[in-house]
């Protein structure tokens, strides 16, 4: 059912995520064994989430463990390439905003990957659902990473995180339903996503908080 879009879209989301927990444990200082941890728990940690939500036991990382080979040969040809040089090769500036980018790309392919979960699930009719499935499979991941590294939630703090991932996975939801292309979809939702995160980093945009 799913078009070769959405694969695509899975694929990036899974290597975006992995580089994002790979370089989150390189920062705490992590042995490998860390390393691979992080990255498979963000890139395949919303997906578990999602699928426990939707009764799809065992979730698709356990039936299909390409998505965990992928995470882990990211994992270690960074980790390896971290190693050889001894330190971080990029200034703290630039580590972030590649950080930045990894994370936002994995957010927006994760995003419009649940939603279409839910809609092959066959639940497209409930745009609630459909949305949340989204929503954790964008933010579920790169919560568990943060947790395990001993941070707060991006998704609680920074740069309207989570806010972007319900915008995306509405849209998605709603262009799936106006229009029945998968493509336009996928392309409104991640789009959407990416737009909000860039901006919100741009304008330092927060949501309001309790000091």
């Amino acid at each position: 059912m799913f078009s070769s879009l959405i694969v695509w879209m899975d694929f990036v989301g899974t290597v975006a995520f992995a580089i994002s927990g790979a370089m989150v444990a390189a920062r705490k200082n992590m042995d490998i064994f860390g390393v691979n941890m992080l990255a498979v728990l963000t890139a395949t940690g919303g997906g578990m989430i999602r699928d426990i939500i939707i009764g799809r036991t065992p979730p698709v990382m356990f039936l299909n463990p390409s998505y965990v080979l992928i995470a882990v040969l990211t994992a270690n040809i960074l980790f390896l390439v971290l190693y050889s040089r001894k330190s971080l090769p990029l200034s703290q500036r630039v580590g972030e905003q590649l950080l930045f980018w990894f994370d936002t790309l994995g957010l927006a392919a994760f995003t419009v990957d649940g939603v279409f979960a839910g809609v092959q699930a066959q639940h497209g009719d409930k745009l609630f659902l459909i949305a949340f499935l989204g929503v954790m499979t964008g933010v579920g991941g790169g919560a568990l990473r943060d947790i395990f590294a001993d941070e707060m939630p991006q998704i609680f703090v920074k740069h309207v995180y989570a806010v972007a991932s319900v915008a995306g996975a509405v849209v998605t939801g709603l262009f799936w339903r106006i229009t029945a292309e998968e493509n336009i979809a996928v392309a409104a939702g991640a789009l959407t996503v990416i737009a909000l995160r860039y901006e919100a980093v741009r304008h330092h945009w927060n949501l309001p908080r309790l000091r």
